[in-house]
Formats: structure tokens, C-alpha cells, sequence
């Protein structure tokens, strides 16, 4: 009996059931609504943040000879896992959504949304480096920390660590995990709460900028063959396509190197292979279901991936201040982002809100600006604005640790 209660234990604690588990509960928190506003996908992450909590309070316990681990090593490279396959799902989806149209309407006014990158980041490091000479007990390393879970940057997170070793590795890791939160729902809110604030008829909105986004996309020429009729061999083409891409390293001085990662990597391949829609007699072009199905997988993957790890950090190394930092690392930038997208690009409600969320790198809001906006057209505004932000991030996280 009790080598059966072990065997059911452990399979009810696998890795399969407890994500599958936290998407169904996360999915009911955030189809709940109050005035409109509700966390949408997000809710995903809220319930992955409390699971990751839990386990953290929960020790290890044997049931007869069989031992049961809710969170060590092995579950912790298994979430990762989880994370890195989210990501790239969800930005490679993205990037074919906006490559047919990406390249196409890249014109001066695309300067804009570049611009945009270097000013969200830029804040945001300034607002960093002001914490630390303003609190002497926040050392670089933490703000660096708080800065990359506030944008919700992996990339940045990861360039951190690798200019620093040992024990500062970890408080950069408590930093990130502390702020990645507020980092997640503070853009995921701000993306609902602004139309509403600003009273934006989003029916009307939504009209004007599809029009607005309206171009022909020409037909391959020729004969194509189709590999499979759900469009799986282009995406995991782009994929590939991107790991590669993301792979590469450019040297930056002292010894360090810049990548793109695989987070880069795949939108730049998904916005080419969505631009060509086609490898010589191959046909490339995937059907807007299954792009819509493989961002949201991708979502709520990277966000159950990224989150269990997230509460367990936070649980560890959460102080109030801490908190508070990193909160207005997320705030400001996205803040004066906004002010300036608006007041100086002119930029219009759907591509202020995705030049934001490209801004901040934050994955999840771009899928709530997507279900706010009823349009996956907004994509492009975060396609434009992202690569130049994820570039910033990683520097700005370099020269933080590096210099200060």
C-alpha cells in the first residue's frame, strides 16, 4: 500500500502535472475581471509565483523507501527547460506574425520605435544607478538584479551574472527574482489601464490602426510545396534559425561578449522567414491559427518556466525596499517611455502600447496589449522597438556590475 501511495505521490508531482495544474488555475485567476481589468494570461504567472512560494516551505518528505523532492536541482534545470521553450515559441511566433509586414513598412518613421528602446532602457539604468548612490546598502550587483527582473529580461539577467562570480551571482539572481513580479503585471496592467484612463474607443482605435497597418503582401511566385499542412516545418525551421542567430558572439571589450540569445535570435529569424514566406520551392507561410496557438503556448510556458523559479527567489531574498526599487525601475521607464511616444513621436494609442511593451521586453504584456487591442497588428510596433531594447539591456546590465 505504501509503495503505491509512493508511486502516486510522485506522478501526481510531476513535472507534467504541476505545469498543466498551474494553467488551468491560472487560467481561471485570470479570466476573473473587475471593471474591465483583468491579468488575462498573466494569471498564469500569479499561481506559478505561489506554487514557487510553497515549495519553498515544504521540505523534502519520504513515503516508505521513496523520497519526494518538490524543488531541487533536477527541478530546477526542468523549469528552465520550460522557460527557454516558451520563449522561443512565443518570440518566433511573434516574429513571423510582423515579418510579412515588418521589412515593408520599415521607413524613417521606424526610427521612432528604435529610439524608443534606447530611452525606455536607458531610464530604466538611470533610475538604477540613482537607487544605488541613493541607498549605500544597494550594491550594484542587486540593482543590476532588480533592473532585468523589472524589464523581465533574461538576456540582461544572464549578461549580469557573467561579469560577475561567486556570491554576487546569487544576489544578482535574488535581485531578479524580487522584481520580476511587479515587472510582469506592472506592464501587463499599464497596457489595460491606459485605454480606459484615456477613454479610447477601442473599436474605433482598433479600425483606424488596422487600416493604417493595411499593405499588400505579395504572393510567392511559382509552384510551392507544402511539407505539412500545419505549418510546424517553417516554425521549427525559424527556430533553429533563430538558436543559431543567437548563438553568435561579438566581442565588447574587456573580454566580454554580446549575443542576442535565444530570445533575439528567434524574432529576427521569425521576422525573416515570415517576410519571404518561402525557402526556394518551400513554402514558409504559416496560417494565423497556428501562430495564434504557438504564441499562446509559448506564453504561458515561458510563464509558468520563469515563475515557479521567481517565487522561490522571492521568498528567500524579498526586502521592502528591495521591492520598492525594483518597482521603480519597472514604473519610470515605462512611464516617460509613454510620455515620449506619445508627445514627441506622435505615436498612436495600439503602437505607443507596443513600442512599450518592446521597450520593456516583456513578453507577456505584448499578448495582453494583443487581447486588449483585439489585433495581432500591434505585434510590429513591439517587433521594431525590441531588438534595440534587448541589445541596451544587456549593456546597460553589463556596465552597472562592471562600473559601479
Amino acid at each position: 500500500m505504501i509503495t503505491y501511495l509512493a508511486g502516486v505521490c510522485s506522478s501526481a508531482l510531476s513535472i507534467i502535472f504541476i505545469v498543466f495544474i498551474i494553467g488551468v488555475l491560472g487560467y481561471l485567476l485570470g479570466a476573473i475581471s473587475i471593471k474591465g481589468i483583468s491579468l488575462g494570461t498573466a494569471g498564469v504567472l500569479i499561481v506559478a509565483l505561489c506554487y514557487g512560494v510553497l515549495v519553498h516551505y515544504v521540505p523534502d518528505f519520504s513515503i516508505g523507501e521513496k523520497t519526494i523532492v518538490l524543488w531541487g536541482a533536477a527541478q530546477k534545470s526542468q523549469f528552465s527547460l520550460i522557460s527557454n521553450i516558451g520563449t522561443a515559441l512565443f518570440v518566433t511566433a511573434v516574429g513571423l506574425i510582423a515579418g510579412p509586414k515588418f521589412f515593408r513598412t520599415f521607413n524613417k518613421s521606424s526610427i521612432a520605435y528604435l529610439v524608443m528602446g534606447i530611452i525606455v532602457i536607458g531610464i530604466g539604468g538611470l533610475t538604477a544607478i540613482i537607487c544605488t548612490v541613493l541607498d549605500e546598502n544597494l550594491s550594484a550587483e542587486m540593482a543590476a538584479g532588480l533592473l532585468t527582473g523589472g524589464l523581465t529580461s533574461t538576456p540582461g539577467f544572464s549578461a549580469a551574472k557573467e561579469a560577475v562570480e561567486g556570491a554576487a551571482q546569487d544576489e544578482i539572481s535574488a535581485g531578479y527574482g524580487i522584481a520580476y513580479l511587479y515587472g510582469v503585471l506592472g506592464v501587463v496592467l499599464f497596457v489595460q489601464v491606459m485605454p480606459k484612463i484615456l477613454k479610447v474607443d477601442i473599436a474605433k482605435e482598433r479600425e483606424t490602426f488596422v487600416a493604417a497597418s493595411s499593405i499588400s503582401i505579395p504572393e510567392p511566385k511559382g509552384k510551392l510545396v507544402k511539407v505539412e499542412e500545419f505549418g510546424f516545418f517553417p516554425f521549427f525551421l525559424a527556430v533553429a534559425f533563430g538558436c543559431l542567430i543567437g548563438a553568435i558572439k561579438v566581442p565588447v571589450g574587456g573580454g566580454s561578449y554580446f549575443s542576442l540569445g535565444n530570445s533575439g535570435g528567434t524574432l529576427i529569424a521569425g521576422l525573416i522567414v515570415g517576410h519571404f514566406g518561402r525557402i526556394g520551392n518551400l513554402d514558409c507561410r504559416l496560417t494565423k491559427q497556428t501562430l495564434n496557438f504557438m504564441r499562446e503556448l509559448g506564453l504561458v510556458l515561458f510563464l509558468i518556466g520563469a515563475g515557479v523559479p521567481g517565487g522561490v527567489n522571492f521568498v528567500t531574498n524579498v526586502k521592502v525596499s528591495y521591492f520598492i526599487y525594483g518597482a521603480i525601475m519597472t514604473t519610470v521607464p515605462m512611464i516617460v517611455g509613454y510620455l515620449v511616444a506619445r508627445y514627441v513621436f506622435k505615436l498612436s494609442i495600439f503602437n505607443n502600447l507596443g513600442s512599450i511593451t518592446g521597450g520593456m521586453t516583456s513578453t507577456p504584456a505584448l499578448g495582453t496589449l494583443i487581447a486588449t487591442a483585439g489585433t495581432d497588428e500591434v505585434s510590429s510596433a513591439y517587433a521594431a522597438t525590441y531588438p534595440l531594447a534587448l541589445v541596451s539591456i544587456v549593456l546597460m546590465a553589463k556596465i552597472i556590475v562592471m562600473v559601479f
